[in-house]
C-alpha cells in the first residue's frame, strides 16, 4: 500500500478519537489539531520502525501523547495556561458559567491533572484495556490498575462536589 493512501487509511479510523484525546490533554481545539498532524507526520516517519507489538491504535495514542507532552513543556503552553487561569479567575462568580462548568463530566475531565486525564482518556474514551494502556504509558499493568483507580476517585470527587450521585 502506497504511503499516502496507508497515511489517509490511518486518518480515517483514528483521526477523531487521536483529536478527541489530544484535546483533552491540551485544553485547547486548535493546539489539539496540530498535536494530531504532528502524530501523523511522526508516524509516516517512523512507520519502518514499527514492529508491531501492539495496536497501530495503541502505537499513534503513545505518538499523540508524546506530541502533548512536548506541547506543555513549552515556555509559551505553560504561560498561556497560567494566563488563562487567571483571566478565568477575575472573571469571577457568574452562578450561570459556573454551573454549565460543573455540570459536564467532560469539565471534570479536564480539572484533573494530565496524568489522570491521560488514563482516563485512554480507559473510557479510547477504551483501550488495561494491557495496551501500560504499553502507551509505558508503565507496568499494577501501575497501571492503580492509576486509573486514583483518577477514578478524583473525579468521584469532582462529580460529587459538582453535585452528581456517585451512585
Amino acid at each position: 500500500m502506497p504511503a499516502e493512501q496507508f497515511l489517509e487509511k490511518l486518518m480515517h479510523e483514528y483521526g477523531d478519537e487521536l483529536l478527541r484525546t489530544c484535546y483533552l490533554y491540551l485544553k485547547d481545539y486548535q493546539l489539539a489539531e496540530d498535536a494530531v498532524q504532528e502524530t501523523f507526520i511522526k508516524a509516516m516517519r517512523s512507520y519502518d520502525t514499527f514492529e508491531h507489538k501492539s495496536s497501530e491504535k495503541t502505537w499513534l495514542m503513545r505518538i499523540a501523547i508524546n506530541c502533548c507532552k512536548n506541547v506543555m513543556r513549552t515556555r509559551w503552553f505553560r504561560t498561556r495556561q497560567n494566563n488563562l487561569e487567571d483571566h478565568m479567575n477575575r472573571i469571577g462568580d457568574d452562578p450561570i458559567n459556573d454551573f454549565l462548568e460543573k455540570d459536564s463530566v467532560s469539565a471534570a475531565i479536564m480539572d484533573l491533572n494530565a496524568d489522570d486525564r491521560q488514563i482516563i482518556v485512554l480507559y473510557y474514551y479510547q477504551e483501550l484495556s488495561v494491557k495496551e494502556i501500560a504499553i502507551v504509558t509505558g508503565k507496568s499493568e499494577n501501575a497501571t490498575i492503580q492509576r486509573l483507580s486514583r483518577a477514578r476517585g478524583k473525579m468521584k470527587k469532582i462529580l460529587t462536589e459538582a453535585g452528581y450521585d456517585p451512585k
